[in-house]
């Protein structure tokens, strides 16, 4: 009898809580970086694939610095806990350069996120809106 009362509170908990995030489609990001041995801005897009919080998210974008623009792109993989963080890693590919970071995003309001991103040679920090 203590396993049925137990079973039903834990499905009536799992019931009230919210839905587990769910990251799916297009976003856009706005970054000051390092990459490529330089400061500049990343303006980027990618659409997120997503499915009981966790999400696979490629993307392209243009790096900006001293009036120099260069294409990149990149790929990333993260888990979101439900109305706190995501968390995950990712790779960026630029020229000859390819570099893996872990990143971090926080939400500010629904569908905008302040975001770092950190790896070998490679620093940005920056909003994410979308997804």
């Amino acid at each position: 009898m203590k396993h049925v009362a137990l079973t039903l509170t834990v499905a009536a908990l799992a019931a009230a809580l919210p839905a587990t995030a769910h990251a799916e489609g297009l976003g856009a990001e706005a970054n000051y970086a390092r990459a490529d041995g330089h400061w500049g801005t990343e303006l980027g897009a990618g659409y997120a694939m997503g499915i009981a919080g966790f999400s696979l998210t490629p993307g392209a974008g243009v790096y900006i610095r001293d009036g120099d623009t260069k294409l990149y792109g990149r790929v990333e993989a993260a888990y979101t806990i439900p109305l706190s963080m995501t968390i995950g890693a990712g790779v960026r590919f630029s020229g000859d350069n390819t570099r893996p970071y872990a990143t971090l995003a926080m939400p500010i309001i629904p569908k905008l996120r302040a975001k770092a991103n950190v790896g070998p040679k490679y620093y940005a920090v920056g909003l994410t809106l979308g997804y």
